[in-house]
């Protein structure tokens, strides 16, 4: 069964993975030093983080899975930009929430906007549909970078 629908283990385990990462990190509201911090007209509610994030890590276990199903050349690449996409995207609430870096957070979310973009490439060549699942991943991304951009020149 998992091995004909690896959107099985490969969903839960990477929403799983996200919020422990998000929750390690005291991520988000209520975490002091983030709540002290000035921040940019276009900061969303805090809600929408966590429903923005639940379903963006959904598409990228979808995305993954379909991945996983081909056999085909180009599959371990594309699974291994993937493993770094995800590794960076686990690294930047604890270096932003956890170590007060927001600047190292900055080039972290860069490289790892940089990751998803070539990732998407790898997945185009393997299944269409993996990688549109991932175009809402990315644009988050661009928007998160933003974020984090503006809230790095609003603090010093």
């Amino acid at each position: 069964m998992i091995r004909s629908k690896p959107w099985i283990v490969t969903v839960p385990v990477i929403v799983l993975l996200g919020f422990a990462s998000g929750w390690f990190s005291n991520s988000g509201y209520g975490n002091p030093w983030f709540d002290a911090l000035a921040k940019p007209g276009f900061m969303p509610p805090g809600w929408l983080f966590g429903v923005a994030w639940t379903i963006l890590y959904v598409l990228m276990g979808i995305a993954v899975a379909q991945v996983i199903a081909r056999k085909a050349p180009m599959r371990r690449l594309a699974l291994h930009l993937f493993a770094i996409q995800l590794v960076l995207n686990l690294l930047w609430s604890p270096i932003f929430f956890g170590f007060h870096r927001a600047d190292i957070a900055f080039v972290t979310i860069v490289v790892l906007t940089i990751f998803v973009a070539i990732t998407i490439m790898a997945f185009w060549g393997l299944s269409r549909s993996a990688a549109l699942l991932l175009l809402p991943y990315l644009a988050w991304l661009l928007f998160a970078s933003a974020l984090n951009f503006a809230i790095l020149r609003l603090n010093g």
